[in-house]
């Protein structure tokens, strides 16, 4: 069921991913998705986030639109666990143009992705995001996660030179 909203005197849609998404949605997860902005991604934005989840995973990549100009996507999966009676949503990315992230474009993308989810016979909604993304975090806190769960993550850059021991000459 498509729902729609006022934005910006244009309507606001939301509706499944297609294969003629994939540049404007590649675009903004490149926009997003910097190294700069998280050095420590532990997955990286490339064409083929798009292509696996769509062929895996199609009704739970989303676009929403306003005029036919796409402004954000959700791409996520289900997961189920062997010997565990849980299957869980991962919401993998979620991406809002710069300009449209202070209305309602991810809300709206968040709710649509969580009810297919759920549909879907998922329990719980998995989202991970780096630490220090305090924007991230207030809008999932807003969205109703409550449960932060804090792991290590350890990376070990190997472009770096590193200084070999010098022998001790006898």
């Amino acid at each position: 069921m498509e729902r729609v909203s006022e934005f910006e005197d244009e309507k606001l849609r939301i509706r499944e991913l297609m294969i003629d998404d994939f540049p404007d949605v590649f675009h903004i997860g490149e926009e997003i998705f910097t190294a700069e902005f998280s050095q420590s991604l532990y997955r990286t934005w490339d064409e083929f986030e798009i292509t696996t989840l769509f062929n895996s995973d199609n009704e739970l990549c989303l676009v929403a639109e306003v005029g036919g100009k796409i402004q954000g996507f959700a791409l996520g999966t289900t997961v189920e666990k062997r010997n565990s009676p849980w299957k869980y949503g991962y919401l993998i990315w979620l991406g809002v143009r710069e300009e449209a992230q202070k209305g309602e474009v991810g809300t709206r993308l968040f709710n649509e992705i969580k009810r297919r989810m759920k549909d879907q016979g998922a329990r719980m909604i998995i989202i991970d995001t780096s630490a220090d993304n305090e924007a991230a975090l207030s809008f999932f806190q807003k969205m109703g996660f409550k449960d932060r769960q804090e792991h290590v993550f350890l990376s070990l850059n190997l472009t770096r030179r590193t200084k070999k021991p010098r022998k001790k000459k006898p």
